[in-house]
């Protein structure tokens, strides 16, 4: 961790030019400048006394939270092909998350693979194409636009009996894919 760095992107979000924070914390104006350069390191209780007047604490400072991506592009998805099936994972490592979306293209003639119960639930959506959901035994058609939602207390699978692709978007929680 760079201190100093860290320390000069906390007064610039405040607003404080070096002077005000040297005046503020009643340290030098040099100090400041070598210490947010990482020409040095200050003692604990100088990191408290400018982390009170920048409004922190040595817990929030040195709390490291990972930038995380909230927007993907097609080159970030990983892709899984199967006999029956194409699998795009849209979110890289979902399996972290507590939901995992994919999208899903079964072939003609095809079959996902059979989901077995667990705690959670699953929603699937048709983009394009004709498929049959078998919940617990019972077949449900479905066809573009439609979507699905279920317990996972039953074993299922989705099949396509048609002569074209079916494409669904598929989000389970927890993680399966």
């Amino acid at each position: 961790m760079n201190i100093g760095k860290k320390l000069k992107r906390l007064r610039i979000k405040h607003q404080l030019t070096l002077e005000e924070l040297a005046n503020r914390s009643e340290l030098s104006k040099g100090f400041l400048s070598q210490l947010e350069n990482d020409n040095c390191s200050p003692s604990i209780s100088t990191l408290e006394d400018l982390l009170e007047v920048l409004g922190s604490s040595l817990q929030e400072f040195f709390s490291e939270k990972s930038e995380e991506t909230i927007v993907f592009s097609e080159k970030d998805y990983y892709e899984n092909v199967q006999e029956e099936y194409k699998i795009d994972y849209l979110v890289p490592n979902a399996q972290k998350n507590a939901a995992e979306p994919i999208r899903i293209t079964i072939f003609p003639g095809g079959r996902s693979q059979e989901i077995i119960p667990h705690d959670g639930e699953d929603f699937g959506y048709v983009l394009k194409g004709r498929a049959t959901l078998v919940y617990g035994g019972e077949k449900h058609h479905l066809k573009k636009g439609d979507t699905f939602y279920v317990r996972c207390n039953e074993n299922y699978y989705i099949e396509n009996k048609t002569k074209s692709d079916c494409e669904l978007i598929w989000i389970s929680t927890p993680p399966f894919f």
